[in-house]
């Protein structure tokens, strides 16, 4: 008899590399919702024996869907997939009563191992005829990314995955650093042109001083530009979070944070970037593009030599110290298509387990 497996997670791109990571063999029938509310419908419809559960989703996330499923005692057994990998979010997941947790991209001999384990998958069952089916017709048709995935908006969907992994990566180093939990967001992922990138990123921060700090990063065939914007307001919550001996003028104190923070945000996030493009990127120097300045200021001069570019917005917090800041990734002309074919070509390359 099939088992009922349930992946929830915002992203199709991640929902069909979760579907490819599950073991050829198991005997399954396979669901996917797009958040919590989905999930916990089809759960209370038979769908979830097994759930695997993303964090950071729109409408209702993974916390309040655990919470949910602890709170109605509903019949499931959820393994937790994240690009949050921080120890506080494995923690709260595992106390709401998570089997386990799985770090982003999945690792197959990790997985299996984790559902053995727990006795969920022996290795000895077989696949359906209506699996094997599928996959018959996933060979039979499969072809290049570039051929299969050709709408605007998979592309993005594919990138804004990539950046959530690198995200989270993020959030875990300034989590240790900082011995505080990071509120991370879910990507804002957009194509526009460079003049309206001051009024896009105005959208999002809208405090009327701000201090930034740019690095560019290049590989063969990626490159780009990260910035991380400060509001000027939280500088001396920062300075009090990093404990800094009071040595100096205040104004030094925040210029050593922001660089500080800055370094550490920017080079986890492109770590990650680098591990799942599979390219080594050169780093220039932080620099910094301004301080107690309007946002539209401290970007207008950087921005010029871009063309159409993809940019990428992570709105960082931490609540309990009233400090947030935005990391802002900027892939300008042909690097979005090596991005994309990098990615999707990667992805592409076993067979899709949620349709074509």
């Amino acid at each position: 008899m099939s088992t009922p497996i349930l992946i929830c997670d915002d992203s199709g791109f991640a929902r069909r590399q979760m579907a490819r990571s599950l073991p050829d063999s198991w005997d399954v029938d396979i669901s996917f919702a797009e958040n919590g509310e989905q999930a916990l419908t089809l759960i209370r419809e038979g769908k979830g024996d097994v759930v695997f559960l993303d964090l950071n989703m729109p409408v209702m996330d993974g916390y309040q869907t655990m919470e949910e499923i602890r709170k109605h005692d509903l019949p499931c057994l959820v393994i937790v997939v994240s690009g949050d990998v921080q120890a506080q979010a494995r923690e709260k997941m595992l106390a709401l009563g998570a089997l386990d947790f799985i770090r982003k991209p999945i690792d197959n001999d990790k997985l299996s191992h984790i559902l053995s384990s727990y006795g969920i998958y022996s290795g000895e069952t077989h696949s359906s005829g209506a699996k094997l089916q599928k996959v018959e017709e996933a060979s039979q048709t499969k072809a290049t990314a570039s051929e299969r995935v050709t709408s605007t908006e998979e592309k993005l969907d594919a990138c804004r995955e990539m950046v959530n992994i690198a995200m989270g990566r993020a959030g875990e180093s300034l989590a240790e650093l900082l011995g505080e939990f990071i509120d991370l967001p879910i990507p804002n992922v957009n194509l526009i042109e460079s003049n309206e990138l001051s009024m896009a990123v105005a959208e999002i921060n809208r405090n009327e001083s701000v201090s930034a700090v740019s690095k560019g990063f290049i590989s063969e065939g990626v490159s780009g530009e990260a910035l991380v914007i400060f509001n000027d307001t939280n500088s001396q919550n920062i300075v009090e979070l990093l404990k800094y001996p009071p040595s100096a003028s205040s104004d030094k104190l925040a210029l050593e944070a922001l660089m500080d923070v800055s370094n550490i945000l920017i080079g986890a996030c492109l770590n990650g970037l680098s591990e799942q493009l599979k390219v080594a990127f050169s780093h220039t120097h932080p620099v910094l593009l301004g301080q107690h300045q309007g946002l539209s200021a401290l970007l207008s001069d950087n921005v010029q030599r871009w063309g159409k570019l993809m940019a990428i917005e992570i709105g960082y917090a931490i609540k309990a110290r009233d400090i947030s800041f935005d990391l802002l990734l900027l892939f300008p002309g042909d690097a979005m298509s090596q991005v994309y074919s990098r990615l999707l070509d990667d992805s592409y390359d076993t067979d899709d387990k949620e349709g074509l």
